[in-house]
């Protein structure tokens, strides 16, 4: 009887060391999460590694590499008992799509392979409308008159291009005495920064450089890049510039002047609305 108690316990023994074996491997699998956000006027990659790590063993398990469409960004070590890591790194480019991989390198602290997931990899889209700063600027008093162009009196651009009261448009007669006009339909990229004093009122942001697509006399696919600047009060030290453009051939410039003080009207930043 004493026998066959000591074969059953060395039998038993032997299943639980197989099973005990066998589960740490189960945790070398790892998935990887990724999110594409802007910080500061940049478009960056969020990244979080996760492991489901089930066999109980302490200390620093094997590296994982976070790879940016095939390059190193990152590397940390999954540790025991969390076995997650966060990162956050800017965007390989400023618009598509980007790869984001991770790749386990070397072996876990128990000895097995380095995994039994090598790889895990997700797709990001890249924010393509970012802007550093937060306010948006209007036109004040008069039609803002520079250089042979005249933005209209109500136009709208905010640094944080989603609010729904975008909109600007430029008239302007060619030395043939033709009359033009661009409006802007999408409004495709803004950077605002304090550059010097708008007050009144308090803002911000006093520049805005801008990009975006519309008509010009009433034909799609053109662009328009444009700088503002709000010097405060009276509005005799605004500054405007523009350039309006076919899209498909920039070449085919339409208007075009450099950075210039207004002469009627003037060029107000605001605080952003809520």
């Amino acid at each position: 009887m004493k026998r066959t108690a000591s074969l059953l316990f060395v039998a038993l023994g032997v299943l639980c060391f197989t099973v005990l074996s066998a589960s740490p491997a189960l945790g070398h699998d790892f998935q990887v999460q990724a999110s594409a956000d802007c910080v500061n006027g940049i478009p960056v990659i969020n990244y979080s590694v996760i492991s489901w790590f089930i066999g109980g063993f302490g200390g620093s398990n094997g590296e994982i590499d976070i790879l940016f469409d095939g390059v190193k960004v990152d590397g940390q070590a999954l540790v025991f008992p969390t076995d997650i890591f966060y990162g956050q790194k800017p965007a390989p480019s400023a618009t598509g799509t980007v790869t984001v991989e991770g790749v386990a390198i070397g072996d876990w602290d128990d000895g097995f392979p380095a995994s039994q997931t090598p790889t895990s990899s997700v797709t990001v889209t890249i924010p393509n409308k970012c802007s550093p700063g937060t306010g948006r600027f209007t036109g004040g008093g008069k039609q803002v008159l520079v250089g042979i162009a005249t933005l209209t009196k109500g136009f709208e651009v905010d640094c944080d291009l989603h609010q729904p009261s975008n909109n600007l448009e430029v008239n302007w007669m060619d030395p043939s005495a033709v009359a033009h006009h661009f409006h802007m339909e999408t409004f495709d990229s803004a950077v605002c920064t304090l550059d010097g004093n708008p007050v009144p009122p308090k803002a911000p942001v006093n520049t805005i450089v801008a990009s975006g697509t519309g008509r010009f006399d009433g034909n799609l696919g053109f662009t328009i890049q444009f700088t503002l600047i709000d010097n405060g009060e009276p509005g005799t030290s605004d500054k405007a510039g523009f350039m309006i453009f076919e899209t498909a051939n920039p070449l085919n410039v339409v208007l075009a002047f450099p950075l210039m003080t207004v002469t009627t009207g003037n060029i107000q930043a605001h605080v952003d609305q809520k």
